[in-house]
């Protein structure tokens, strides 16, 4: 066992907003007593892309007034066509460069989309237009925040990013509040889950930190005893490969309704996975080659996976496959071009996926065969991100401020 590994808190302890930090980054056990402690900063006051705040509002502002001067079909031709039967592209006040990476909605009118270089937008009408939501009151000055997850429960709601931030609303997003979160946090926080509207949600960070609120955000507790590195290099016997020595993190966490994690390696060469009650992630080995490039839960409790070079496989049975034997290869023609994000709708009848150059695939018997959407093919962005809240309401999210739209048309 290495240093790196967290001694086992006791079961019911919790530590309020304002605990003090202490101990090393690979103990989360001992970290829930500072999930909530200070407030998040940067080491030069940027972001990602080096750019302030004060310097993104000026640019915010000019951009707005040219689009504003733009003619509409102007602005059309500058964005380029979209031919598609199902999908729109939506027009957004944003800058070039601008990376959206999540979206969700209070209800099928209100929501919001997030992205890098600190972008909230919202939306009034379902999604068809968006205007930016100023909460720059509740930032620290001269930081350019990444946004990452954004998850409602009812009227409650939160949003965390880059620097460690987290945002919580309990009116529908009309107010939010700031709830400090350490610097010293394990990791970058990476997904966050509304779980219920009475305080209740659970918080994910890249190097495996996971933490339960049941009070709004005042008290943590920790729900694993280490961290994904501390697990993996304490477990080099259990023949994980890239496991030894590992001091990676994770580069998507998926959860599914049961509150079971997938987490995989940003190396794309293993993925680990965790269940309630558990105190560990559990290390899951790949035989394949093929790194993965994002994973998931299937509707229907199974798993995919998309891999490098535009494969996509599939669990042959619910629940998680041992062995990548337990997978199959669906049939694509994905042109090599890279996939990134698999989504389906509610009733889990169609699946899409997306990627590089504006690919879009979908299928209509559980992800087994794939159609090409050719409308796409002049979205001039990758696709990172495809999201369904309802049977009629879906979005793709891209970068360069890319959001497209599902028009309701059924493959």
């Amino acid at each position: 066992m290495t240093r790196g590994r967290a001694t086992a808190r006791r079961a019911g302890d919790a530590v309020t907003r304002h605990a003090i930090a202490r101990g090393t980054r690979s103990r989360v056990g001992r970290a829930s007593a500072r999930v909530c402690a200070g407030r998040a900063g940067a080491d030069d006051g940027r972001g990602d892309d080096g750019v302030t705040r004060r310097e993104l509002a000026v640019k915010t502002v000019t951009l707005a007034a040219a689009l504003a001067a733009w003619p509409t079909d102007a602005r059309a031709r500058a964005e380029g066509s979209i031919e598609s039967e199902f999908w729109e592209q939506v027009e957004l006040p944003l800058e070039p460069g601008v990376i959206l990476l999540d979206i969700a909605f209070v209800n099928d009118k209100r929501g919001f989309l997030l992205g890098t270089r600190q972008t909230i937008l919202e939306t009034a009408d379902g999604g068809k237009t968006w205007s930016a939501r100023d909460l720059s009151n509740l930032l620290d000055d001269d930081v350019n925040y990444r946004f990452n997850s954004v998850s409602f429960a009812g009227e409650e709601g939160w949003i965390i990013g880059k620097p460690a931030v987290l945002l919580h609303t309990v009116d529908g997003g009309k107010n939010w509040e700031r709830v400090g979160l350490s610097p010293r946090l394990p990791g970058a926080p990476l997904l966050i889950t509304a779980v219920q509207d009475n305080g209740t949600a659970e918080m994910v960070t890249d190097e495996g930190a996971i933490y339960f609120t049941k009070d709004a955000a005042r008290n943590w507790k920790a729900a694993v005893e280490e961290t994904v590195s501390a697990t993996l290099n304490r477990t080099v016997s259990s023949g994980i490969t890239g496991a030894s020595y590992y001091t990676g993190t994770f580069s998507t966490v998926s959860r599914n309704d049961k509150g079971e994690y997938l987490g995989l390696s940003s190396r794309g060469n293993f993925y680990m996975a965790w269940a309630p009650g558990q105190a560990y992630w559990q290390p899951h080995n790949r035989t394949s080659a093929r790194r993965v490039q994002s994973m998931g839960w299937r509707p229907d409790g199974g798993v995919w996976e998309l891999t490098r070079g535009g494969g996509i496989f599939l669990s042959a049975e619910t629940g998680l496959p041992e062995e990548d034997s337990e997978f199959y290869e669906a049939k694509i023609g994905s042109r090599g071009f890279g996939l990134l994000d698999l989504g389906y709708d509610p009733a889990g009848k169609t699946f899409w996926t997306v990627g590089g150059s504006g690919s879009v695939f979908y299928s209509t018997d559980g992800g087994k065969n794939w159609k090409r959407d050719r409308g796409t093919d002049n979205v001039a962005a990758n696709l990172y991100n495809v999201k369904f809240q309802s049977e009629n309401q879906g979005f793709i999210l891209g970068n360069d401020g890319v959001l497209l739209r599902y028009t309701g048309r059924k493959p």
